[in-house]
């Protein structure tokens, strides 16, 4: 084929301005059409070597400036062949399929030092640590750096060499022969796995992939006021990569566990109280512990406070303790302690208390009663059936 008098633009369908993606997408379409896979056409071989050779030249921006400015972009080759990337007298089937699907095939060897992948473990966690912060050691199970060949992967003394099948180019061409020419395809080396080296004498503590399996224990801070879900990034402390590649990173996921007394809700921390009858008509102060009596470290002061129980109190009253919550996730402040307060009746009285209690009942006029229906809010039988539902 005379390049020169060639219109490699008319033979892609595309104007001489087209930019490098809209080449691709041209040839992309044509060859798919007239591969001799699908073509049916009787010259097909032939328009696919021209679409083919048009590409070759399109889709190298040094051999598309020199054929713009009238020059032979194939360097005088054989008629009808194609040099270059595409070889005397056929094409580089690696380079068809990169231009056919998008792909970009690998050239050349690949470093065998790569980054490490991303490791993920999670923690439990005591209320009290997540509410208000702790250090924790965690044991994890990762690759780590080979401490015998630091990361090398090759037994003292030696080292990898380059490799005898692909001569250090980490591929191999395999050459095919067909009706449209010799059909070149690209491949990594099966002798080096595409690094170029080999190893000959392999560490015997990692067999030459420059790391190990190890158990080590890592320290965690915790921040006051996480919860279940929440993750820590632990930088570069995940899985080292091969060959003594840099460390991927580390992500501890935190699992909150329930608590015995407490519930948590967002920033509030809710508790049940009961209470006898008589307080709650009476009126009573109740000394309560609070979150912090679960720290050895927390002052005397903090681990109490008081729940100021009104005269005539009715079950499921909620009394609103601020401050004494969980503290606010990279804020200030703290949330509330909800303390909802169940009345007990007693179920066992002596003839004294019986007789006391009636004496109460006829000085109330309490001693016939009617039924009465009243009125609800959603909020207290909530609060009645998260009460209950913490017995």
């Amino acid at each position: 084929m005379d390049t020169m008098s060639t219109d490699y633009y008319e033979i892609l369908g595309v104007p001489r301005d087209a930019t490098p993606e809209q080449i691709k997408k041209a040839y992309r379409r044509k060859a798919m059409k007239l591969h001799p896979d699908v073509a049916t056409e009787p010259d097909a071989g032939e328009q696919f070597k021209k679409v083919a050779e048009a590409y070759e030249v399109l889709g190298d921006a040094k051999k598309r400036d020199l054929y713009d400015r009238g020059g032979d972009p194939l360097g005088g080759g054989m008629g009808g062949g194609f040099n270059g990337g595409f070889g005397a007298g056929g094409f580089d089937f690696t380079n068809l399929v990169d231009a056919m699907f998008g792909q970009q095939a690998a050239r050349g060897p690949r470093s065998r030092v790569r980054r490490g992948q991303d490791a993920l473990v999670r923690l439990d966690l005591e209320l009290a640590e997540a509410a208000f912060g702790t250090t924790k050691p965690l044991r994890v199970d990762t690759a780590v750096l080979c401490p015998r060949c630091n990361g090398s992967g090759a037994q003292e003394g030696s080292k990898p060499v380059k490799c005898s099948t692909c001569h250090g180019q980490g591929e191999v061409t395999h050459v095919q022969r067909s009706f449209i020419g010799d059909i070149r395809t690209t491949s990594p080396c099966p002798t080096c796995h595409g690094y170029g080296t080999v190893i000959p004498d392999p560490c015997l503590e990692c067999a030459g992939d420059g790391r190990i399996r190890s158990n080590r224990t890592i320290n965690v801070k915790i921040p006051p006021g996480v919860s279940s879900g929440n993750r820590i990034h632990l930088a570069a402390h995940g899985e080292v990569g091969p060959g003594g590649g840099p460390a991927g990173d580390l992500y501890v996921e935190l699992d909150v566990l329930p608590h015995e007394i407490f519930r948590r809700d967002g920033d509030n921390l809710e508790m049940v109280l009961r209470i006898p009858m008589t307080a709650a008509a009476l009126g009573t102060e109740v000394e309560i512990a609070t979150l912090e009596a679960d720290l050895e470290s927390a002052d005397a002061e903090d681990t109490t406070a008081t729940v100021v129980i009104p005269a005539g109190t009715q079950s499921g009253t909620r009394v609103a303790l601020d401050g004494k919550g969980v503290p606010r996730l990279r804020s200030h402040g703290r949330g509330q302690l909800g303390v909802t307060l169940l009345v007990q009746t007693p179920t066992r009285l002596d003839t004294e208390q019986r007789r006391l209690l009636r004496e109460l009942a006829e000085l109330r006029e309490e001693t016939t009663i009617e039924g009465a229906v009243q009125k609800h809010s959603q909020g207290f039988f909530g609060r009645l059936r998260d009460a209950f539902a913490g017995q």
